[in-house]
């Protein structure tokens, strides 16, 4: 009987990756370690917009898009919404920003997060940068309908709702909604938005998040 109730506890496990890894902000260590070496080299402006978040920020060419104004990427990897409430501290309030601008949650999503989880590590994240940054802006860039995770989009839609939701609720948050814009006229993700993988975005894609993202930074 118990090796049954083990091999049971194996399968279920190998069914849910959510279950199977644990995920641990630890493993960034190494990639903030070179944002912060970046920085010190070339030390990015202070009181302006830091952009945090998983590949779809790190990917963002934020001078081309935002040429005249104090952008600072500090996007890496395949990120989890709960990493970038882990380093916060790090890469977020020590520039003292007057606007930061989210994207995370995908990659939750991706491996079997709940939306309701990811609303509550978007809720750690706001009371993380306003216990020592109180007046600064937290934008929120809704979770993306993707061509290779359009099977997900359900769980998408309600991760957005919800995080939408809590944003109506601040003065300071701002809930940015690209689903639409980034749907064709079959109701599914235009192609020319996305690159070869069908996850990650072209140029076209970065310009449809420019344009909604830009009337939210400008002070």
């Amino acid at each position: 009987m118990k090796r049954i109730c083990l091999i049971l506890i194996a399968l279920a496990a190998f069914a849910s990756p959510a279950l199977a890894e644990k995920f641990d902000p630890a493993r960034w260590d190494a990639e903030i370690s070179k944002i912060e070496a970046r920085d010190a080299k070339t030390p990015p402006a202070k009181e302006g917009v830091v952009f945090i978040g998983s590949s779809s920020i790190r990917m963002w060419d934020l001078p081309k898009y935002f040429p005249d104004q104090p952008v600072v990427n500090h996007g890496f990897g395949g990120s989890h919404l709960e990493d970038s409430v882990h380093y916060a501290d790090r890469l977020v309030t020590p520039l003292k920003p007057y606007a930061v601008v989210v994207y995370a949650g995908d990659n939750d999503i991706s491996h079997g997060y709940k939306p309701e989880r990811v609303r509550d590590d978007f809720l750690k994240f706001v009371a993380k940068v306003h216990e020592t940054l109180p007046e600064t802006k937290i934008i929120y860039i809704a979770v993306k309908p993707s061509l290779s995770r359009w099977n997900l989009v359900d769980k998408v839609r309600e991760t957005n709702r919800l995080i939408a939701a809590e944003c109506e609720k601040g003065d300071l948050l701002t809930f940015i909604d690209i689903d639409e814009p980034m749907l064709g006229e079959d109701g599914k993700p235009r192609k020319e938005l996305f690159k070869n993988d069908g996850l990650h975005m072209t140029d076209a894609g970065y310009q449809i998040w420019t344009k909604a993202v830009q009337p939210a930074i400008a002070k």
